[in-house]
């Protein structure tokens, strides 16, 4: 006898609950307990074109409210005051991970789709972290922060070039010519629609958004911009960021959150779920030498982006590195890039995620011992110019 697809639903919001209400109660971040129940569950649930909806939706509700974090002129402001280490921090863990991978034979873009995985660290990792720690008013955090949201813009660019490179399109001049103008007309839209239109709108948003149908137009507004973009063959990503900071020249951001957070939180975790559904590991872990290599890699390029980054920040010596091995871990970009991959590629960045989940975590808390090591506990003659701070 077939089981009903609600009884399914609620048998798997129920698992979801009782792993992750585990994970809470063992320090385990969500994003890990998910995957591992996919995978757990990959038989029963691998081709549910419903549970694989509702986690797209998820993951564009994410990167709407990221959006929403960031109204233009913030957003060129924030993209400023990092760019020398966040440049740095594409060279080193995009650009010199891509080189790796092709001098071990991989095609260009395997090569990208791996570079991908290995670039961001996660968001919702390191908020989280740093929000439990009691870390969030140390000098180094207001840095950390800045990286991830030049990241933050990075990733959905990266995104949305993969996605066009990945359904079969040659990898020419005249196709990413065309593809980098897709991205430049949806940004060049969004940033239109947001400025002169939605910045006039604050009366109508303050009359109309405590009524229960607004929900309706706020998603509505997330899901027709990321649908869009998957409409030009980009990444529903890309769109669903897009719109978040149309919505964010509103200036009620704090507000709006507060509508979507309930919605958001109950659909990502199936986007997850899905994700540790798709993956195999009937072959074992491919490329072993190379997963070790680039799994070693990918912690010493955080921490140099750290160090550096930091001082050209103007943290000192001891806070750059501390804010160094707290960038290590990987999560929700990585997630989304690996996703487009298939076989053993998809198994590959599946054990590479997971094991710098794992990591970074450790590193994170081990890194005030680290730094206090390393340079003692003495503080550095003189004031340290901190910007923001």
């Amino acid at each position: 006898m077939e089981i009903p697809e609600m009884l399914g639903a609620g048998l798997v919001l129920l698992l979801l609950f009782i792993t992750g209400f585990l994970g809470a109660k063992y320090k385990i971040p969500d994003v890990i307990i998910y995957i591992l129940l996919g995978i757990a569950l990959g038989g029963l649930l691998t081709g549910s074109h419903l549970l694989h909806f509702a986690g797209e939706v998820g993951i564009v509700l994410l990167f709407f409210m990221l959006g929403m974090e960031f109204p233009i002129k913030q957003l060129t402001q924030v993209a400023k005051k990092v760019t020398p280490a966040g440049t740095l921090d594409v060279v080193l863990c995009l650009g010199v991970t891509m080189v790796i991978c092709l001098l071990f034979g991989l095609d260009i873009i395997t090569s990208l789709i791996i570079g991908g995985v290995t670039y961001a660290t996660s968001s919702s990792i390191t908020a989280k972290l740093l929000e439990s720690s009691k870390r969030m008013a140390n000098p180094e955090s207001e840095f950390i922060l800045g990286l991830l949201i030049f990241e933050d813009l990075v990733a959905p660019v990266l995104v949305a070039v993969l996605v066009g490179l990945t359904s079969g399109n040659d990898l020419s001049f005249g196709g990413m010519a065309v593809l980098m103008g897709k991205v430049m007309i949806l940004t060049l839209g969004a940033i239109i629609i947001g400025r002169f239109v939605f910045s006039k709108l604050g009366p109508f948003f303050d009359k109309h958004m405590t009524r229960d149908v607004f929900i309706l137009f706020m998603i509505g507004v997330a899901l027709f911009y990321g649908g869009l973009a998957l409409y030009l063959e980009l990444s529903e990503v890309l769109g669903a960021f897009l719109a978040g900071i149309i919505i964010a020249e509103v200036r009620r951001t704090h507000q709006l959150e507060a509508l979507i957070i309930p919605l958001r939180d109950l659909l990502l975790p199936l986007f997850f779920l899905y994700f540790g559904t798709t993956i195999a590991f009937d072959e074992g872990i491919p490329m072993i030498g190379l997963l070790i290599l680039l799994f070693a890699w990918s912690v010493i390029a955080k921490i140099i982006v750290g160090i550096y980054g930091g001082k050209w920040y103007g943290l000192s010596k001891r806070v750059a590195l501390r804010a160094g091995f707290s960038l290590t871990q990987r999560g929700e970009f990585s997630i989304i890039i690996a996703a487009l991959a298939t076989g053993t590629i998809k198994a590959f960045s599946s054990v590479f995620i997971l094991a710098s989940a794992i990591l970074g975590i450790i590193l994170f808390q081990l890194a005030p011992q680290i730094a206090k090591k390393v340079y003692g506990t003495k503080q550095p003659k003189g004031k340290v110019k901190v910007p923001g701070v």
